[in-house]
């Protein structure tokens, strides 16, 4: 596993993916090397329940199946807690797994920046079976084009 500390950047295509391991909202520890030999879609969000981050979920909520026939995993990483992805997801019926990260360290292990310092970014990450990062999709700003990013990326 890389150390937090030698990773002050983004995480680029080509690098291996690191493990980490994270509650997610059924309670359950959860760890990025439990899905080996999947495609995984790893998207960093800044807050629960916010008008763009509810869209972003939302939307790879509708293309839930799309990916599911790609043969990848979605995850969803913020810092809010277990009890605040608990009542997201049942709100909005998310069908894949939130993991709080509530401390910030997997976010600063991907190298996830902050927009304008103060509000966590907003990265989607597409690894593959092996691990590696095939695609890396930071906006702040445009929630839903890491679905567009993350499909696209799927189907090369």
């Amino acid at each position: 596993m890389f150390s937090i500390l030698m990773l002050t950047f983004l995480l680029q295509t080509g690098s291996i993916a690191p493990d980490f391991t994270l509650p997610s909202q059924e309670g359950k520890n959860v760890s990025l090397s439990d899905f080996k030999g999947q495609n995984i879609v790893l998207y960093f969000y800044p807050k629960d329940d916010t008008p763009g981050c509810t869209k972003e979920a939302c939307s790879f909520r509708d293309q839930y199946e799309v990916f599911r026939k790609k043969g990848a995993v979605v995850l969803g990483v913020s810092s809010d807690s277990v009890a605040s992805h608990q009542k997201f997801s049942q709100k909005y019926k998310l069908p894949f797994l939130l993991l709080a990260d509530s401390d910030g360290k997997v976010r600063k292990l991907y190298g996830v920046k902050s927009t304008m310092g103060i509000i966590p970014g907003r990265t989607t990450f597409v690894i593959d079976k092996k691990g590696v990062i095939k695609h890396v999709f930071s906006s702040q700003f445009q929630a839903q084009k890491h679905i567009e990013e993350a499909l696209k990326a799927l189907g090369e």
